[in-house]
């Protein structure tokens, strides 16, 4: 299942089973740049920023700890991590996209291993 979107808005949407169903504001970054940019140089973030296609993230320039979640094909969480700034992660094998978020956030929202996430893209005109 392969999943195209490109740069802009949109909303996470956590399906956690036992939690109720939770809507993240998104940022989606799809192109090269974008992903390379991602949330560098930030001192915060509102929401969560999806990285997309992406295995693995690192926290160099990073001016705050991040969550990252890692995602299958499917949008399944395979992993989930708190990383400091300065690291670099290990790429994800199973991992086809990455979400981003400040630390703590994600628990907040539901998101850990084995739970189902579905992303709504604004559309751009």
């Amino acid at each position: 299942m392969t999943r195209q979107w490109g740069d802009g808005q949109g909303t996470l949407v956590v399906e956690g089973g036992a939690d109720p169903v939770r809507e993240v504001p998104l940022e989606i970054a799809a192109s090269y740049r974008a992903r390379a940019k991602g949330l560098l140089g930030r001192t915060s973030v509102d929401g969560a920023m999806l990285l997309s296609p992406a295995n693995s993230v690192h926290t160099f320039r990073m001016r705050m700890a991040i969550d990252v979640a890692y995602l299958d094909r499917r949008l399944n969480v395979v992993a989930v991590r708190t990383m400091q700034p300065g690291r670099l992660g290990l790429p994800r094998l199973r991992a086809r996209h990455v979400l981003e978020a400040e630390a703590g956030a994600m628990a907040g929202w539901g998101v850990r291993v084995g739970a189902q996430v579905r992303v709504e893209a604004v559309r751009q005109r």
